[in-house]
C-alpha cells in the first residue's frame, strides 16, 4: 500500500491537522512572535479552534476533484500567502490587511514595492517562484485520487460541512466568543484571528437594509425635522474642523505621572469655550473613519466591522456631507493634511465628499519639519489654514485639517535626549518611554493650537474652529486605565472669534457637524437637519440607520431618486507653481538653477517624460545637474508623493507646469503650443 493511500484513509484527520498547524503559521507569521502565536492559541483556544475550522472547512472542496494533493498544496499555500502578505504589511503599517485591501493583489509589483526594500522584493519573488513551481510539478507528476467520485455522497456531505461552519459562526457570535463589531481593526485581528476577521471584512461590507426600509418610512423620517427653524439670512462664519492626531488628555490615565501639564492651552480654551468629550468610532488608529464621521454626519456602527468607506463605497460614488451643503451656501471648501496625498486614499475620495482644494504635505514648503519619528510638525498648518482663508474674499470657507505629528508607534527606548515633559508611573521602563515620547509631542501640538487661535483671533473675519483629537493613542489602554472608562472617547473644543455662548455637551463626531451648523443658524442637509431635529429622542439611531442607508445604498427617496452630488474637480494645493526662467549654473557638471514660485521640497522636474532628481533650495528656487538641458524640448514641474511608489501628483487641475525648448531659448508655453 502506497503512503498516498494510506493518507486517504485518514484524509480527514491530517486534514484537520494540517489546518491547525497551517493556521498556526498565519498567526506567527501576522505576530511576527512564534510565542505571541502560542499564547493566543493557548489563552484563546476556542478562537483558535474557530480559525483553524473554517481553513479546514474551505479545503472540503478538495473531495469533489481527483487531484487532491494539488488542490490542498494549493489551498495550504494560498492561506499561507495571505499570512505572509499580513506579516509583511504589519510590519511598515498599523492596520492589517483586510477585504478593501485585496485590490492590491491585481498589481502584485505595486504591492511589493510598497510594502518591500528591494531586497525583499527579490525574496518574495524567489518565493513566488517555489510556490509557483511547486504546484506545476503537481500538475504534472502528482498523484490523482483513483477511487470513485461519489458525487451524490460527496457534495451533500461538502455542504453540509458548510452548513455545520455557519452554525457554528453564529453560535461563536451569540456566545461573544467571536464579534462583528471592531472598534479597532488591528485589535481585532490579534483578539479574532486573522482568518476570521479578514473574511469579515471582505463580506461583511456596507449598510444592510433595515426591515422596514421604504419610501413612505423614509418620508416618515423626515417629517419629524419640520421643527426646525428655516437657514438664517445673510454673512455665515468662516468654519474650521482640526482633527489633531491621537491626541487627548493624558492627565486621565490612571497611573501617569508627568512632571508638568502636557497640554495647557487645550486645557484653558475647553474652560472658557463649548467643550465637552468626543465619541469616536475607533481607538488606537482608523483616522479615517473619524474623519468620514466628522464630514458627513454618518455613524459607523452601521457599516461592516473595520469597514473603511475610505476604501468602499466612497470610491464608488459621491456622498452627502458638509462641503457638498455648505457649497450651495456659497462656501469654498478646503481640505488640509500634513501628511502624503495618497494616504487613505484621499486625493480620490475627498473629490467625492465635495472638496474643492486639497492641501497634502507636498505642497507645503515646511513639509520638511519632520518630529523624531519623521512625521510632519503640526505647526506648519496654520500658514496653509491661513492660506485657505485668505485665498477667497468675497465668500466663506469650510476648511477641514487633519493633523500627523501625533502618529504612533512610539518608540520604546528613548528618543529625546532633552525632554521638556518627564513621565513616571507606568508598568514598565519601555511604556515610560512610549509615554515620554507621546507627551511631549503632544505638548508640541498644543503649543500649535495656541499658535492657531492667537492668529485666528487676529483674523479680519469671523471664524469657528472645532478642534478634536481622532482617537486614543496606541498604548494598549483599557477601560480600567482611564478616569472617564470608555476608550472611545477624546475632548473636544468649540473656539471661536465672535462670542458663541459656551455650551457644553458630549457628541459623537457624526453629530459634530450639525451641532456647528445649528450654532451658526443653518439647517440644511439630510443628515445634518436630521441630527438636528432628532438627537436624543426616540428611535433615533434606529431611523438614523435607515437614512444613510437610503442615501448611500438604497432607492435615494430623501433625493426624490436622483443622485444630487457632481464629484469635483478638486485642485491640489491652494497657489500655481510658476516657472520663470532657467538658467545655467555651471556648464561643468549641467547645473541648472530654475526658478518661479510655490515650489516646494517634493516639487520634482521632468524632463520630456523622465524624472530627474531635483534638489528644492526654497520656494522660489529648484536646482538640477547632470544633463544637457539643450537636448531636451519640454521641462516640467510636478508635486510628487514621498510615498516608496513615488506617485506624481499631476492632473490637469493641479499645480504642475512647464516650459518648451524652441529655437535654443526655453520657452513658456503660450495657447498655441
Amino acid at each position: 500500500m502506497k503512503w498516498y493511500d494510506v493518507c486517504n484513509k485518514i484524509s480527514l484527520l491530517l486534514h484537520a491537522l494540517v489546518s491547525a498547524v497551517g493556521y498556526f503559521l498565519i498567526e506567527a507569521i501576522s505576530r511576527h512572535s512564534f510565542t505571541e502565536a502560542w499564547d493566543f492559541m493557548t489563552g484563546r483556544p476556542l478562537v483558535f479552534a474557530y480559525n483553524a475550522a473554517l481553513i479546514f472547512t474551505t479545503s472540503l472542496i478538495v473531495y469533489l476533484f481527483r487531484r487532491r494533493c494539488f488542490l490542498r498544496v494549493f489551498l495550504c499555500m494560498f492561506w499561507l500567502l495571505l499570512g505572509i502578505i499580513n506579516g509583511v504589511i504589519l510590519a511598515t503599517r498599523v492596520t492589517p490587511f483586510t477585504g478593501p485591501d485585496l485590490h492590491l493583489l491585481t498589481d502584485g509589483m505595486a504591492l511589493l514595492e510598497k510594502y518591500l526594500p528591494k531586497w525583499g522584493v527579490i525574496v518574495a519573488l524567489i518565493v513566488l517562484g517555489f510556490f509557483a513551481l511547486t504546484l506545476f510539478g503537481l500538475i504534472l507528476k502528482g498523484p490523482k485520487f483513483k477511487g470513485k467520485l461519489k458525487y451524490r455522497w460527496n457534495i451533500p456531505l461538502v455542504l453540509a460541512g458548510f452548513l455545520v461552519f455557519a452554525g457554528l459562526t453564529q453560535l461563536a457570535l451569540e456566545k461573544r466568543v467571536l464579534s462583528n463589531y471592531f472598534g479597532n481593526i488591528a485589535f481585532a485581528y490579534e483578539d479574532y484571528g486573522y482568518p476570521y476577521c479578514l473574511g469579515v471584512t471582505i463580506f461583511d461590507t456596507g449598510i444592510t437594509c433595515p426591515r422596514d426600509y421604504s419610501e413612505g418610512e423614509i418620508k416618515r423620517i423626515e417629517n419629524t425635522e419640520k421643527n426646525l427653524p428655516e437657514t438664517k439670512d445673510g454673512d455665515h462664519p468662516n468654519i474650521i474642523f482640526l482633527q489633531l492626531e491621537s491626541f487627548f488628555d493624558p492627565k486621565l490615565v490612571d497611573y501617569l505621572e508627568m512632571s508638568e501639564d502636557p497640554i495647557p492651552v487645550f486645557r484653558k480654551l475647553m474652560k472658557e469655550y463649548t467643550s465637552g468629550y468626543y465619541k469616536v468610532p475607533s481607538v488606537g488608529a482608523g483616522t479615517a473613519n473619524t474623519e468620514f464621521e466628522s464630514i458627513t454626519g454618518m455613524s459607523l456602527h452601521y457599516f461592516g466591522p473595520g469597514e473603511y468607506p475610505y476604501k468602499s463605497i466612497l470610491k464608488e460614488t459621491t456622498c452627502e456631507s458638509a462641503p457638498y451643503i455648505l457649497k450651495d451656501l456659497g462656501y469654498s471648501t478646503h481640505a488640509i493634511h500634513n501628511n502624503e496625498a495618497n494616504f487613505y486614499g484621499r486625493r480620490s475620495i475627498f473629490p467625492n465628499l465635495g472638496f474643492d482644494t486639497f492641501t497634502s504635505a507636498e505642497y507645503m514648503p515646511e513639509e520638511e519639519d519632520k518630529n523624531p519619528l519623521g512625521w510632519t510638525r503640526d505647526r506648519v498648518l496654520t500658514e496653509e489654514i491661513i492660506k485657505c482663508l485668505d485665498s477667497t474674499e468675497d465668500q466663506p470657507d469650510y476648511v477641514y485639517t487633519i493633523s500627523v505629528q501625533g502618529h504612533g508607534s512610539y518608540p520604546e527606548e528613548p528618543e529625546l535626549e532633552e525632554p521638556e515633559i518627564t513621565v513616571t508611573g507606568s508598568p514598565t521602563e519601555a511604556k515610560n518611554n512610549q509615554w515620554e515620547y507621546y507627551v511631549n509631542q503632544i505638548r508640541e501640538m498644543d503649543n500649535f493650537v495656541k499658535e492657531l487661535t492667537d492668529a485666528l483671533e487676529k483674523y479680519p473675519e469671523d471664524v469657528i474652529l472645532v478642534m478634536y483629537g481622532d482617537h486614543l493613542p496606541t498604548m494598549d489602554l483599557t477601560v480600567e486605565d482611564v478616569k472617564n472608562r470608555y476608550l472611545f472617547q477624546t475632548q473636544y473644543v468649540m473656539w471661536d472669534n465672535f462670542g458663541l455662548e459656551k455650551k457644553d455637551v458630549n457628541l459623537a463626531a457624526y453629530q459634530m457637524a450639525a451641532e456647528v451648523l445649528d450654532r451658526v443658524g443653518i439647517h440644511e442637509g439630510t443628515i445634518f437637519r436630521y441630527h438636528q431635529a432628532r438627537r436624543n429622542t426616540k428611535n433615533y439611531q434606529v431611523d438614523l440607520e435607515t437614512l444613510q442607508y437610503d442615501l448611500l445604498y438604497g432607492e435615494r427617496y430623501s433625493y426624490e431618486g436622483e443622485k444630487p452630488f457632481k464629484r469635483t474637480k478638486m485642485r491640489l494645493g491652494i497657489y500655481d507653481t510658476t516657472l520663470n526662467g532657467i538658467s545655467l549654473v555651471s556648464a561643468w557638471d549641467h547645473t541648472y538653477r530654475i526658478t518661479g514660485t510655490n515650489f516646494t521640497p517634493s516639487s520634482q522636474v521632468k524632463l520630456n517624460g523622465e524624472w530627474y532628481d531635483t534638489v528644492y533650495v526654497n520656494p522660489t528656487t529648484l536646482m538640477i545637474s547632470g544633463t544637457e538641458l539643450g537636448d531636451f524640448d519640454r521641462l516640467s514641474v510636478v508635486q510628487r508623493s514621498n510615498s516608496s511608489t513615488r506617485k506624481a501628483l499631476s492632473k490637469s487641475y493641479d499645480r504642475s507646469c512647464y516650459m518648451l525648448y524652441d529655437d535654443n531659448k526655453w520657452k513658456l508655453p503660450t495657447e498655441d503650443n
